[in-house]
């Protein structure tokens, strides 16, 4: 049996950051824990609330990325021992599938010796997912840009871009689930000619704004029209939060993911002391509970540790 003991920390992250619907993603330093090693019999052990209801038989997400990896190396599948911790909260827009998906991918890779390299791991896991935003940048850390290739099965393309360092983060979680599914059943199967190149003009300037590092571009640049107006009938206050944070301390502002998350950046103590008490009162407004939490970037991606027991 193998002896090796696998042990993987991979970051969570947002994705679309506006515009960018399903292709600009940015990693957090808000984690997922796993250990993984072979054993005699399927054991999947969940550590804390954050994953308390997933399920613990191989029909759990992490056994089936697993075992899907040593099928795509011509290897067995074994049995695993999968131990999981997460601060990541599910289904609230913050790529907790996605830190699943790479996670699992790149523990299954160091038990199976190695087989494919991280760019690979990159394309099994937008393949999974459907978009490479979320995997993309718990895989890789900082911020990611990103497309499905024109063939299936081809390498992802993308640029990773450092994070500008007086970039602030604060994300408010309300204290309800909003299932990616759902958020995307009210999006329109047809888009005007004018929101599609509203939507290309800003998500290129967002993201020569951050390769540039020219942060007073991002209230105007994180704009959009194809995903946030049909979303904010799902999230109360959103877009009240996304049309106005700009006069209260924010940067820029977004719905994280599919939501209901809501993002924004900002700069300095003084702006994020402005920017929570406005989030505080359209929140109270709704009547939702929440928490508003700073986060700072991950610029690592997912680390892979491995022990060997024997």
């Amino acid at each position: 049996m193998n002896s090796k003991t696998v042990r993987v920390r991979v970051p969570a992250s947002t994705a679309n950051l506006g515009p960018g619907f399903d292709t600009l993603g940015m990693a957090f330093q808000f984690y997922t824990n796993l250990t993984m090693r072979v054993a005699s019999t399927t054991e999947i052990r969940l550590i804390g609330n954050e994953v308390a209801e997933l399920p613990t038989d191989k029909s759990n997400l992490l056994y089936k990325v697993a075992a899907t990896l040593f099928e795509k190396a011509g290897k067995a599948v074994p049995e695993l021992y999968i131990e999981v911790e997460s601060e990541v909260p599910l289904t609230r827009g913050l790529g907790s599938s996605a830190a699943a998906i790479v996670g699992a991918l790149a523990g299954a890779n160091a038990l199976a010796d190695q087989p494919f390299t991280n760019d690979q791991l990159f394309a099994i896991a937008s393949e999974m997912e459907g978009h490479p935003d979320n995997v993309g940048a718990s895989m890789f850390g900082g911020i990611i840009v990103a497309t499905m290739p024109d063939e299936r099965g081809a390498a992802v393309p993308y640029v990773r871009l450092p994070v500008p360092g007086e970039l602030q983060v604060l994300v408010v979680i309300p204290n309800y689930w909003l299932s990616t599914e759902k958020a995307r059943t009210v999006l329109p199967d047809l888009y005007s000619k004018a929101d599609v190149i509203y939507n290309v003009g800003h998500s290129s300037l967002l993201v020569a704004a951050l390769a540039q590092g020219n942060l007073d571009l991002l209230a105007q640049a994180m704009r959009d029209r194809l995903h946030q107006p049909y979303r904010s009938q799902l999230v109360p206050g959103l877009a009240e939060m996304l049309t106005t944070a700009h006069e209260h301390g924010a940067l820029g502002a977004a719905l994280s993911g599919a939501g209901p998350t809501t993002l924004f950046f900002y700069s300095g103590a003084e702006n994020e002391q402005k920017l929570r008490g406005f989030v505080d009162r359209v929140m109270t407004t709704h009547a939702i509970t929440y928490q508003a939490i700073e986060l700072k970037p991950d610029v690592e991606g997912v680390r892979v540790e491995t022990v060997d027991v024997g």
